[in-house]
């Protein structure tokens, strides 16, 4: 299969990928070690310094959100794949003498096999780090376990908070606090109309017809447990995902939450205005207000057509540390 994609060696696309990252903002990140995407100006030792990893492929996620008030360092794996524990050992190196460290991880095997095997192999160099884990995917169910949830786009919003926190010098247990608190009301439910390629291998992932969707499709083709579904309209898809995420979050009347649409790789912004249009009136429809709002594109799979949609729901504080200044390339906030 050819593949209409912009590239030269497939093997060398993450690294190429990287260092164009890295010329494109020079004056907001850095790259390290090939594989390590870090603040172009460190934040002070002082604080807390956030860290996550995760496969490349997904842009902007997860580097694009390293900078002031967010990330201190994203450590890249290869396409859709998981750093190794070496590479993620030598990021948390950069920051042992910091406040303190903490580690953003999405639930999915590879993420959580190397992640829990760095943090034992720092522990034996005395490198202190606390975790904290996304899992807020409802597609198992709304009543699923967490550790059978994966872990997607609401890693940002989340980040977001966190690292607002760090920078105002808050210490690991009062961020840890601030995000597991946000970390249990947030969910995230994504609809695949087309699936991706795999840019390395060329072949597809996951398989869609012409005239399918599926609701719960995970962002590597896993399956969403209801299977593939005719083709329905912006309007049916948007009502009946929204109100799941509802009470997956248990949002109540007078509560504040975020309503993003995060488009898949594929989706136009004329297609995410549309389903957003009916989302916020779902939401707003159940005396719940939308204080923070996105159509954009921040975790992608390639040319997957389709969306995740996100709600999450804030106290003061969280709102507060959402709005907060931040200067990262795919999160800028004034």
């Amino acid at each position: 299969m050819v593949m209409k994609k912009f590239m030269n060696d497939p093997q060398r696309v993450t690294n190429e990928l990287l260092e164009g990252y890295a010329l494109c903002y020079p004056k907001k990140i850095k790259l390290v070690s090939e594989k390590i995407v870090v603040r172009a100006t460190p934040k002070s030792k002082d604080k807390v310094a956030i860290i996550t990893l995760g496969g490349a492929g997904h842009e902007p996620a997860l580097s694009g959100f390293v900078g002031e008030g967010m990330l201190d360092a994203s450590v890249v794996g290869d396409i859709f794949a998981a750093p190794g524990a070496p590479k993620i050992v030598e990021a948390l190196r950069m920051f042992r003498d910091y406040k303190g460290i903490i580690l953003v991880v999405l639930n999915h095997e590879g993420d959580q096999r190397n992640a829990n095997m760095a943090l034992m192999m720092a522990n034996k160099e005395g490198i202190q780090v606390a975790k904290i884990v996304t899992a807020e995917d409802i597609a198992p169910g709304i009543d699923a376990p967490p550790a059978d949830r994966r872990g997607l786009g609401g890693c940002i919003p989340l980040i977001k908070i966190m690292g607002a926190a760090a920078e105002k010098g808050m210490d690991v247990d009062q961020i840890l606090e601030l995000g597991e608190r946000f970390n249990k009301r947030m969910a995230t439910l994504a609809v695949t109309l087309k699936v991706a390629t795999h840019p390395q291998a060329g072949q597809e992932i996951g398989a869609l017809g012409d005239d399918q969707m599926e609701i719960g499709m995970g962002q590597h083709g896993e399956g969403g447990g209801n299977g593939p579904e005719p083709m329905q309209s912006a309007d049916w898809v948007a009502e009946t995902m929204a109100k799941k995420l509802i009470r997956a979050v248990d949002a109540k009347k007078g509560e504040k939450v975020a309503l993003i649409i995060n488009g898949s790789g594929a989706t136009t912004l004329m297609e995410m205005f549309v389903v957003f249009r009916k989302a916020y009136e779902v939401v707003t429809g159940e005396g719940i207000e939308v204080a923070a709002s996105m159509c954009d594109e921040i975790l992608t799979v390639q040319e997957a057509a389709g969306f995740q949609m996100f709600i999450g729901v804030f106290d003061d504080e969280t709102l507060a540390l959402f709005n907060a200044p931040s200067d990262a390339p795919y999160w800028t906030t004034r």
